[in-house]
């Protein structure tokens, strides 16, 4: 943070308006009244962590890691503890998300043959609040990871991105209250992430790319004609996409990762490419790097996506 106070309690408002967070209350919000995390499991009274508790010990968990290390000789490390701790609430909470779609499809499975006894009643039931239960556990810990980050992009100047798994909520709505609305629901932001209905930016690059500037300068260039941009990209761990991945992080900007699927053999990334296609890009970006990006690259003029073919500006200087 470049900019000066004079003294600490400006300094301090100016923090808390950096590491604004998403809504604690809606995200710890109680959609039963009793809750179990499988069917397995006897249903619970219990509530929620308090949201202003939750907050508060959020902030403090990430200010102490930075506080311990700052003006030592282990300062470095701080940046990596703490993307550790952003990263275990992200781990945590695609489990959690895993969870609910499986309950989900058991859910929908049972829906599909209606039973009038009261054994398959309770069990529609229970299935319900599993899966809603695990919804509102889902939503807190994505509410706690997204101020994790926040806060470590805050303290390091570097957008919180993990190493596998996409940071898009998948929030389930308050007023679900039948089983097939739920499942409806459910169904709805399955397609949304697979099948994006927004105005798609598609997205790819070499793993070897490290422009991070050139890259965001473009994104950034888009997001202004298009702020309700949705990117996709082809999901590498390493290089353009990860840069594309922490601008996303940074700008809030929702990412539909597009992922190998392996059992096609040396088909995948070709089969990817036509996936990312299938989405109907209103613009696209395509980094420098394989064959595999110069066909992304020859298939998107093919379909007309108006095109932008990045090489690294050192690369161009040598």
């Amino acid at each position: 943070m470049s900019q000066r106070f004079s003294n600490f309690a400006d300094l301090a408002d100016h923090y808390a308006e950096q590491v604004a967070t998403p809504d604690y209350g809606a995200a710890f919000m109680e959609q039963t009244e009793m809750a179990r995390l499988s069917i397995a499991e006897e249903p619970t009274s219990a509530e929620m962590p308090d949201p202003d508790k939750a907050q508060a010990a959020m902030e403090m968990i990430m200010a102490t890691v930075f506080d311990l290390f700052r003006d030592t000789r282990m300062e470095d490390f701080s940046a990596e503890v703490a993307w550790g701790i952003a990263n275990s609430f992200h781990v945590v909470a695609k489990r959690l998300d895993d969870r609910e779609d499986a309950t989900s499809q058991k859910l929908a499975e049972l829906l599909k043959t209606w039973d009038p006894s009261e054994v398959y009643q309770t069990e529609v039931e229970e299935l319900t609040i599993a899966a809603r239960s695990l919804s509102e556990c889902c939503d807190a810990m994505e509410c706690m990871r997204e101020h994790a980050a926040r806060i470590y992009h805050v303290e390091t100047g570097r957008p919180f991105s993990p190493v596998r798994g996409s940071r898009v909520a998948s929030k389930a709505t308050a007023s679900m209250i039948e089983a097939r609305d739920y499942i409806a629901s459910r169904a709805q932001q399955r397609r949304e992430q697979y099948a994006p209905s927004g105005a798609v930016v598609a997205f790819s690059g070499g793993q070897a790319w490290a422009d991070h500037a050139l890259v965001w300068e473009y994104l950034d260039c888009i997001k202004v004609r298009i702020p309700s941009m949705i990117l996709a990209t082809t999901a590498q761990n390493k290089g353009a996409d990860v840069i594309a991945a922490s601008w996303a992080a940074k700008n809030d900007v929702k990412v539909v990762l597009c992922r190998l699927d392996r059992a096609l053999g040396n088909r995948a990334a070709f089969v990817r490419n036509d996936r990312i296609v299938g989405f109907r890009p209103v613009e696209a970006i395509v980094c420098s790097g394989t064959g595999i990006q110069a066909n992304l690259a020859d298939k998107l003029r093919t379909a007309g996506v108006p095109l932008h073919v990045l090489r690294e500006r050192a690369a161009m200087q040598g």
